[in-house]
């Protein structure tokens, strides 16, 4: 797929790349610039899609660092990643 830069510095996000994405105007996107060049695109979910994410019982406290991880876990694997 391509998409042409404009003098704003602006670009539109293919169809089927947004579809993939199940991303809509006014949606967020999250940008990753990887070391190698690669740039990854994500959505950027809502709060509300972690409810029910930790289900289960956890018997210690949990450091942000690991629900941070926890979270892009899922969401990773909730897009196929």
């Amino acid at each position: 797929m391509d998409s042409a830069l404009t003098s704003k510095g602006q670009m539109t996000i293919p169809k089927p790349a947004r579809e993939h994405l199940k991303v809509r105007p006014g949606d967020r996107v999250k940008i990753f610039l990887h070391p190698d060049g690669s740039v990854v695109l994500l959505p950027k979910l809502p709060v509300s899609c972690l409810k029910g994410m930790f289900s289960g019982r956890v018997d210690r406290p949990v450091p942000a660092e690991e629900m941070g991880v926890a979270a892009e876990n899922a969401a990773a694997e909730e897009f196929g990643r």
